[in-house]
């Protein structure tokens, strides 16, 4: 496993998402704990303009805290409540530009401004999300989007997860 210790270039999105898509499948391990963590790492050292990255697993219908980078951050989110769970009910992605406008957003850190949300998905079942959040109003983009969908599918397919959740 060899992770850079140097960012990535960020002025391309589409090099740059293939650069740490590329990266993110180096470190890949089986174990979907291992791989929450070093993902969580990975993002938070190159994507620019983000204050929080984690995940967030679907439990007995509500989504629990996990590997993460950034403040504490809330520990229970019901499905279809905020950001996070509304992407997990809807199993899509969500990108809120200014999340004082998303109807019902949980605040965690106060410093968020935008935020995106993908649906970790396997088998048709919700294994959890990806959220990340930015200090920036209307951070993420559709390539954002697109880039960052490839390392969730990355995710999921190289991790062995536990039949809780599949």
């Amino acid at each position: 496993m060899s992770a850079s210790a140097t960012t990535i270039p960020y002025k391309d999105k589409s090099k740059f998402y293939n650069e740490l898509c590329s990266e993110a499948s180096g470190i890949a391990e089986k174990e979907w704990f291992v791989n929450l963590a070093n993902f969580a790492a990975l993002l938070k050292q190159h994507l620019p303009k983000i204050n929080w990255v984690g995940f967030y697993l679907a439990h007995n219908g509500e989504l629990l805290l996990s590997s993460f980078q950034g403040l504490p951050a809330c520990t229970r989110i019901a499905l279809g409540k905020g950001v996070c769970g509304t992407a997990a009910r809807s199993m899509e992605s969500i990108i809120v530009p200014d999340v004082d406008q998303f109807p019902g957003h949980i605040v965690c850190d106060s410093a968020s401004r935008s935020e995106i949300v993908l649906p970790l998905i396997k088998d048709g079942n919700l294994l959890g999300v990806l959220d990340i959040d930015s200090p920036v109003l209307a951070r993420f983009t559709e390539e954002d989007r697109v880039g960052l969908q490839k390392l969730t599918e990355i995710l999921v397919t190289k991790s062995q997860w536990p039949q809780s959740f599949t």
